[in-house]
């Protein structure tokens, strides 16, 4: 077995290459090309776009599938200031549901990793970051609001001023606590949202961080904070399932 952490693999070629069992993480496979490919059992997830399987655009038929299984999926998807506000609320009640789950179990499971991801602690220590980057940074202009515990993805380069301390094991209220005032802060901002400051894009933050200092949309920011906020709810009831039976 061999691992490759960081390699730049970019235009390379792969003939009679056994990868069965293989695990990618954090990988970019835009315009990769596979032709006589063996494919079963596999499982893949991740933003996954014009995707061709024997001729087929498969991608939109996932999306509608996923639509077809979560109703409320489409509401990530507003178009004007009274659907972020709508989208937020759902996901504000989703993810109390979600928290209430967590708390029936061990304090401890809280802390653990299924099949190598985030734990549920940590999952929420990455919405902390969320927040902190792609409003309190990109929209509100603050070069600097991340919290300690806030936790970016894993592959982020390390940038100066930005947390990234994978070994604290705080409580599940004490990141409750933090998220709940990133939360009010995301609130205040979709509360005095209108179609003229939607459609604006962002004054760049001063100094080194995510995003990166430049300008951004306020909707790609917004589209942003909610995609991360639905994907990582999902992942924690996914993995809560795993750990309830520990």
């Amino acid at each position: 077995m061999t691992d490759f952490d960081g390699d730049d693999l970019r235009g390379s070629r792969f003939h009679r290459v056994d990868l069965s069992g293989a695990r990618f993480r954090d990988v970019d496979l835009r315009a990769a090309v596979m032709r006589g490919v063996e494919l079963g059992d596999a499982d893949i997830d991740g933003d996954i776009t014009g995707l061709t399987l024997n001729g087929v655009d498969v991608a939109p038929l996932v999306e509608a599938e996923l639509d077809r299984r979560d109703p409320d999926r489409a509401t990530m998807r507003p178009t004007g200031p009274d659907g972020f506000r709508a989208a937020y609320d759902l996901l504000e009640r989703r993810w109390a549901e979600t928290v209430a789950r967590a708390r029936r179990l061990d304090p401890a499971l809280l802390h653990e990793s299924v099949d190598d991801e985030w734990s549920f602690v940590e999952t929420l220590r990455h919405l902390v970051f969320v927040t902190d980057s792609w409003v309190r940074r990109a929209i509100l202009g603050e070069p600097a609001p991340w919290h300690p515990l806030a936790l970016p993805w894993d592959g982020m380069p390390d940038l100066p001023g930005v947390p990234r301390d994978r070994a604290a094991r705080p409580s599940l209220d004490t990141v409750l606590d933090v998220l709940r005032d990133r939360r009010a802060t995301v609130r205040a901002v979709l509360a005095g949202l209108t179609e003229e400051s939607l459609d604006a894009d962002t004054e760049p933050a001063d100094g080194p961080g995510w995003p990166p200092p430049r300008s951004f949309p306020v909707r790609e920011c917004l589209l942003t904070l909610l995609n991360e906020e639905y994907q990582h709810r999902l992942y924690a009831e996914r993995d809560l399932a795993v750990l309830e039976t520990r």
